[in-house]
């Protein structure tokens, strides 16, 4: 058996009838589900995070992670419609690299979404906390922190992932429904907050506009400081466009509505973000809402704005889970690929009566709701980047290789100038990941080192060519 050998990739009614998902999603849907996950934790809590690294510099920050999240989002439109099944960069890398290559970033894919849907979770809870607090209902903090922050377990981040783990076994279509809704309360919460702090705005705030440099230097506990080092965690709030490459399989027509979905809700997202971020570091100085986990609504109660400020915490609370829903979607749909490919029990591939993969989807929210109950949330964050990038080098490097292997190949979406888009994407992604602290570079590494022991020892015996 080659460690490089290819899979062929079937499509649509090729598949086994109990592999088969339902066809119910158009490129509206898959836009609000990339809005929902794009404009989430990143704005509503790491914003703070970002602050306390870089100060009001997180802006250069942001345009940063988003200039470099653009370039591997047109590599991801050209693959998704190129190849549309679902298993986004671990399938194109099957597809294209070779098997071995597809583990490591599928392995890579499994932190990803596994830590995003926890530190949405973490985040989740502390506006939901903050919310009740302001109606007089104290959660102790027992319950409302894992073991790392002096709690015992963070109960209302299992109790949200549970909700939406039980929306998706529902089915696709109804999750799509909520999701959307969801997605339009989130946009007008945060208009009312940059309708509120605006007028606030003051330039004073700004200076010193870079008070830990432009690069990335190693502060407190081996954090890293700077504008690189902010946007290798703000990295984190541009990369749900990926999870649209996971409905391939659910797309009405994947070869327009998956382009369509990933690139116009990544330039959606960008302009949201910068707006709101000039709003919330130009209206009070950033050392008062650094590594807040509730920000904006932190800033507003600053600003004399309580009532507001309880309407965007509860908003948040309310919005927040439709990026738990598109990632914990995506994650369940590629370790439904991974289970048909062998890579795990392949009993949990099969769908229901509706086209839905209830039974991994069910062993996906255990697995993050264990996560999400005891880890701290910049720790998760961090790790989650690391993932992140490395299936984002895998799809740009993708892109290239199909340019020279199979230049005339049928591309419904093409990458601009693919030979400069797709180095900068693979670039920045190492460059990036050289900006996370040192122990999130050596858990990483420990990570894939672990993910392949389990694949030489394992799983390389268990994998067919065809999925």
């Amino acid at each position: 058996m080659s460690l490089f050998r290819t899979k062929t990739i079937l499509h649509g009614d090729d598949r086994p009838v109990e592999h088969r998902m339902a066809r119910t999603l158009g490129w509206p849907s898959l836009v609000a589900m990339g809005v929902g996950a794009i404009v989430g934790t990143g704005i509503l809590t790491l914003i703070g995070v970002g602050a306390d690294r870089a100060g009001p510099a997180v802006l250069l920050s942001f345009v940063v992670a988003g200039a470099i999240c653009a370039c591997a989002a047109l590599c991801y439109a050209e693959m998704a419609t190129m190849i549309p099944a679902s298993g986004s960069a671990y399938t194109y890398s099957y597809a294209v690299l070779g098997e071995v290559f597809a583990w490591v970033v599928g392995w890579s894919l499994v932190l990803e979404y596994s830590l995003v849907v926890s530190t949405v979770a973490v985040g989740w809870s502390g506006y939901a906390v903050g919310f009740l607090k302001g109606l007089d209902i104290i959660v102790p903090a027992a319950l409302a922190n894992g073991p790392a922050l002096g709690g015992v377990i963070n109960l209302p981040a299992i109790l949200i992932i549970a909700v939406v783990a039980g929306l998706l076994m529902l089915g696709t279509r109804e999750s799509a429904r909520v999701n959307s809704a969801l997605v339009v309360l989130k946009i007008v919460t945060l208009a009312l907050f940059v309708f509120v702090a605006l007028p606030h705005f003051d330039p004073a705030n700004l200076q010193p506009f870079a008070p830990f440099g432009y690069g990335s230097t190693v502060g407190e506990g081996g954090a890293k400081y700077g504008v690189m080092g902010a946007a290798a965690i703000i990295f984190f709030a541009f990369y749900g466009f990926d999870a649209i490459s996971t409905a391939a399989e659910e797309a009405k027509n994947p070869e327009r509505d998956l382009a369509i979905g990933i690139v116009g809700s990544m330039i959606a997202c960008t302009v949201i973000y910068l707006v709101v971020a000039a709003a919330a570091v130009g209206a009070i100085g950033f050392a008062r809402f650094a590594d807040s986990p509730e920000p904006l609504a932190l800033i507003l109660r600053e600003l004399g704005q309580g009532q507001i400020a309880t309407i965007v915490a509860a908003a948040a609370a309310i919005a927040l889970p439709t990026v738990l829903l598109a990632f914990l979607y995506g994650q369940s749909r590629i370790f439904l690929v991974m289970a048909r490919d062998g890579f795990l029990p392949r009993a949990l591939a099969k769908v229901d009566s509706r086209g839905t993969p209830v039974r991994i989807t069910a062993v996906t929210a255990i697995f993050v709701a264990i996560i999400a109950g005891l880890v701290p949330l910049d720790v998760i964050a961090s790790l989650a980047n690391a993932g992140t990038l490395c299936a984002f080098v895998a799809v740009a490097a993708c892109v290239l290789v199909m340019r020279r292997r199979a230049p005339d190949a049928r591309r419904p979406f093409r990458t601009p100038i693919a030979w400069i888009v797709a180095p900068i994407a693979i670039l920045g992604c190492i460059y990036l990941f050289t900006s996370l602290q040192e122990l999130t570079q050596y858990s990483f590494l420990i990570w894939n080192g672990i993910g392949l022991l389990i694949y030489f020892g394992f799983a390389r015996t268990r994998t067919s060519k065809i999925a």
